[in-house]
């Protein structure tokens, strides 16, 4: 996994599945302020196509992060980061 400048690059021959480099991803730009709370994260759309993974495996990405609370969904509005703790 690669993040540089707010661009995510998943290795999809990694030995770590790309679902998690994702997660992984999007949770180091959360912790770094680049997506602050109660900001959205980019779209499901948005993150397939500057990952070129499947539409399935970016919402498993999310789902883990929502799972953790970091994000919460937004039934259509998006994706946002949760208020700090």
């Amino acid at each position: 996994m690669l993040i540089m400048a707010g661009t995510i690059k998943v290795d999809p021959h990694g030995d770590t599945p790309s679902y998690v480099q994702l997660a992984d991803a999007l949770r180091e730009l959360i912790r770094a302020g680049e997506y602050g709370p109660r900001e959205p994260i980019p779209s499901l759309s948005q993150l397939v196509g500057e990952t070129g993974l499947a539409v399935n495996t970016v919402r498993k990405a999310i789902d883990v992060l929502v799972a953790e609370g970091r994000v919460y969904r937004v039934p259509g509005r998006g994706t946002f980061v949760s208020p700090e703790r």
